[in-house]
């Protein structure tokens, strides 16, 4: 992952990395930042960031603030802030995000809902919303 994003990870709080060649069935709960360079069937929920590197998979739903993903997720993500999807990213699923960044290459297979929760109107019924499918 060549890019550096200020969001993701700023605190330096990574608490649990799943590995190369590594396999996890079923779900996780984690405190801080988790990196996923394995496989995780079932789904994961996090307070913070969840980075899903270019060998990295997961199978299942993610819950977290900021997800970034440079690898595979079959399945449907929640961000309450950022979803960065990479270049070499693979996502079949729908995503709902405050912030959405997609770069040129990466394929997403899903719908799409957008939602400022973290602006100055955070829970006003005018929040900005958009509505996206893209499909390849």
């Amino acid at each position: 992952m060549g890019k550096t994003n200020t969001e993701f990870g700023s605190r330096g709080e990574l608490s649990t990395i799943i590995g190369k060649g590594t396999i996890v069935d079923g779900h996780l709960n984690v405190k801080n930042s988790l990196r996923v360079d394995g496989t995780v069937r079932g789904n994961i929920k996090t307070s913070d960031t969840v980075v899903v590197g270019k060998e990295g998979e997961v199978e299942g739903e993610i819950r977290a603030k900021h997800v970034l993903l440079a690898g595979k997720i079959t399945g449907n993500v929640k961000a309450a802030g950022k979803m960065f999807l990479e270049s070499s990213a693979s996502i079949h699923g729908d995503i709902k995000a405050s912030r959405l960044v997609i770069d040129e290459g990466a394929v997403f297979d899903g719908k799409c809902e957008m939602r400022d929760t973290q602006g100055p109107d955070k829970g006003d019924s005018k929040s900005n919303k958009s509505s996206v499918q893209v499909n390849q």
